[in-house]
């Protein structure tokens, strides 16, 4: 019997999203709050674990207590437990504070059901840097697993995980030793809607929520700002992207017109780099 536990983010919809041009920060009043996407499939992909193995699967997260919605989305999907810690003090936590204070709250899950997975989704569409589950995991000294797109096998008894890692040209085939935390890619399988029985189940459900006072032996200077040693110090929209160029006349005509494009390119090239 597996303990599972996944770690999610509840995070602005970047698909609707909109930045405010006087401050160049993103409005996120203008966007609903959602299950992080990579994260969907993180608890998907524990969920089908725990059919195919037995066992428990719970999800961790950190923020304001808006993002208990997160967590029962989850419990759609089919996670058994949900926990949250939020408190002032995690505000304004970069990748490392935000590790840091996932790890504790992961050794006390530990400590209720002893843990032999740690799943988490590649990365947060809302900031892109993949870093709080390898920092997890090298906090917690147990092996990471990055850009996982298949898990081939999970043998308890023996101690053992074997995955399929995503790399340029294909993928590799990893053998590790369990506890591991996995890093997962959408890609390894589909997100089906949730059951009727699920959705009642969640909508009822209320996760167990920490404070800094619940959890044991934490350092307060490694939580929130005062742990977060990178600041962002401007944030801008990107420049809309302009329109190609259109070649007219007959098709000789418009490759004539390409070649001398990319030959003059060439030559910008050539002076430029000093090639």
């Amino acid at each position: 019997m597996l303990h599972i536990v996944v770690c999610i983010k509840q995070v602005p919809d970047t698909k609707i999203i909109k930045m405010n041009p006087k401050t160049n920060t993103m409005d996120r009043a203008s966007a609903p709050a959602i299950l992080n996407p990579y994260d969907a499939h993180a608890v998907e992909e524990a969920v089908r674990l725990k059919k195919r193995y037995g066992g428990t699967v719970s999800v961790i997260t950190m923020g304001p207590p808006p993002a208990v919605k997160a967590i029962r989305k989850c419990i759609e999907i089919g996670a058994d437990e949900g926990y949250m810690i939020s408190d002032r003090a995690f505000a304004g936590a970069d990748t490392l504070a935000t590790s840091y204070a996932l790890t504790k709250a992961i050794e006390k899950i530990g400590g209720i059901q002893p843990i032999d997975l740690i799943v988490c989704g590649k990365m947060t569409i809302d900031g892109d840097t993949g870093q709080v589950g390898p920092g997890i995991a090298r906090r917690l000294d147990i092996p990471p697993l990055t850009s996982v797109k298949k898990v081939h096998e999970i043998n308890k008894e023996d101690g053992y995980a074997i995955v399929h890692r995503k790399i340029e040209d294909g993928h590799e085939v990893i053998k590790t030793t369990l506890p591991c935390l996995f890093a997962v890619e959408k890609e390894i399988n589909n997100v089906p809607y949730s059951s009727l029985p699920n959705m009642i189940k969640a909508a009822k459900y209320q996760p167990t929520i920490w404070a800094v006072k619940d959890l044991e032996d934490v350092d307060i200077k490694q939580l929130g700002l005062k742990g977060s040693p990178t600041i962002v110090s401007k944030v801008w929209a990107p420049p809309k992207a302009k329109g190609g160029t259109v070649f007219e006349g007959t098709s000789n005509e418009k490759v004539a017109e390409l070649m001398k494009i990319l030959s003059d390119k060439k030559e910008l090239f050539e002076v430029k780099g000093g090639v």
